[in-house]
């Protein structure tokens, strides 16, 4: 495998760094290296107990806003594998790829693309100072064979994307949800790239999950819509997922970024410890895509408006996430190493907390009896059980109450249920809360809605 480049990795103003993101999520469940007794396997990851309920959390969050909360949004799942002939007409054959260097000593392998011009010119690998290779075209496509014969007419993709699944079902969709312009179409999926360069934990990886959602507009509404999506889409990560707004903003393709469908581009960027780097794409990929779906398959994509008999085809609105870099966003914008005191021995008490917002945390409510006796046990366990019928709940009762809390704060649970003794004979409980370490006295009765509540109200400071 080749060798990936290392990456300086600044810490930032909270305390975190990709290398304390990625210990807290080996070490408390939330992603672990694929196949790691075997050694492990290059860009490849799998999401433990917490990672899967985080994942699952911001899919469901996006799916929502999407559609749900949407009148002119449907959703989609298209297969993985597709004919060969979408990714011709895509222009995924033709112009899916990316120049490859590699350093003759070290073996490090480059995208020719990413390198300095200096570099280039000299053909000096920037890690070792070793001769680089000529560059040679490399198609990011994964390719396998269908059917029992492995030869050239069983050739199919892995798809790259999950657009191509909305476009080649559009007239399908027009024809049995009895949508109208504008409208768009969701889906929610899993992509293959076979990339260059993998690094920086899930950020980039050979396997990933895309959120993305393609808005059919009519020619000349584009600009309109387009620049209505920018805001919504920004207005996400903030207000849903939580992200602190001064690690995001817009970064608009210049003449060199744009894609050869694009008339226009921005990405959603977010500060990581490596730079700013993209989280999601809103794109105007004018009539690109149906238009030349239409010319490989022979029959004309289009739109007969209903109102003005006028038949045309639509312009596309796009808007394209990562379901995995959000679930590294949402790590790495919530991580905080807080002083909170001193401790015993008048060193600095600091305590590691993530200030995942309640909507995303993987558990929203820990319950912990102050001791396991005496029948708190049991109380705990039963408050549990009537929680869990609105939330994943936890219950933990090892250890002091407050080496508990520090465990949850850790993993980002909201709100911590304490059960005591005057929990027995006033049928009441102790909420503390993660972020402000505020403890105030509720009654049982009515708990689930009064986390509700709090959920719903919240606001991170």
């Amino acid at each position: 495998m080749a060798k990936e480049k290392k990456t300086n990795q600044i810490s930032n103003k909270f305390g975190a760094s990709m290398e304390k993101i990625v210990s807290l999520a080996k070490r408390r469940g939330f992603v672990y290296p694929s196949s790691e007794i075997y050694g492990g396997l290059s860009a490849t990851w799998d999401y433990g107990p917490l990672g899967v309920e985080l994942k699952k959390n911001i899919q469901e969050i996006w799916w929502r806003e999407m559609t749900r909360l949407q009148e002119n949004i449907v959703g989609l799942d298209a297969a993985i594998m597709m004919h060969p002939k979408t990714w011709e007409a895509s222009g995924h054959v033709e112009n899916f790829s990316d120049p490859l260097v590699d350093c003759k000593q070290c073996k490090t392998r480059f995208r020719e693309d990413k390198l300095t011009p200096e570099v280039i010119e000299s053909k000096k690998c920037p890690e070792c100072g070793g001769e680089l290779t000529e560059p040679r075209q490399f198609n990011l496509m994964f390719s396998t064979h269908l059917g029992p014969v492995a030869d050239s007419g069983s050739i199919v993709y892995l798809r790259p994307e999950t657009a191509q699944g909305i476009f080649v079902n559009f007239k399908n969709v027009v024809d049995t949800s009895r949508v109208q312009i504008p409208f768009g179409i969701a889906q929610v999926g899993k992509a293959f790239r076979n990339e260059i360069t993998t690094k920086n934990f899930i950020f980039r990886t050979c396997e990933f999950e895309q959120m993305e959602m393609q808005f059919f507009v009519k020619p000349g509404d584009d600009d309109k819509w387009f620049e209505y999506w920018k805001e919504q889409r920004m207005n996400y990560y903030t207000q849903q997922l939580g992200v602190l707004p001064e690690n995001l903003h817009f970064h608009q393709h210049g003449p060199g970024e744009l894609a050869h469908y694009a008339k226009d581009a921005y990405d959603v960027e977010y500060k990581y410890p490596f730079g700013w780097e993209e989280q999601e794409g809103i794109h105007n990929r004018t009539d690109f895509d149906l238009r030349r779906h239409g010319e490989y398959c022979g029959k004309e994509i289009n739109y007969l408006d209903p109102h003005t008999n006028e038949r045309y085809i639509p312009y596309v609105i796009e808007t394209s996430a990562g379901l995995t870099r959000s679930v590294l966003v949402c790590l790495m914008d919530a991580y905080h190493e807080e002083t909170i005191g001193e401790d015993k021995n008048g060193n600095p008490d600091i305590r590691t907390v993530l200030h995942l917002h309640p909507n995303v945390a993987p558990i929203k409510a820990a319950v912990l009896p102050l001791v396991k006796k005496d029948g708190l046990a049991e109380l705990a366990k039963d408050i549990q059980k009537e929680l869990s019928e609105d939330f994943n709940c936890f219950y933990d009762q090892s250890g002091a109450i407050g080496r508990r809390y520090r465990r949850q704060d850790e993993i980002g649970t909201p709100f911590c249920i304490t059960v005591d003794y005057d929990s027995k004979d006033n049928n009441d409980v102790t909420i503390r809360f993660r972020d402000s370490m505020e403890q105030i006295r509720v009654p049982r009765e009515g708990l689930a809605a009064r986390l509700k509540e709090e959920m719903k109200k919240y606001k991170r400071v």
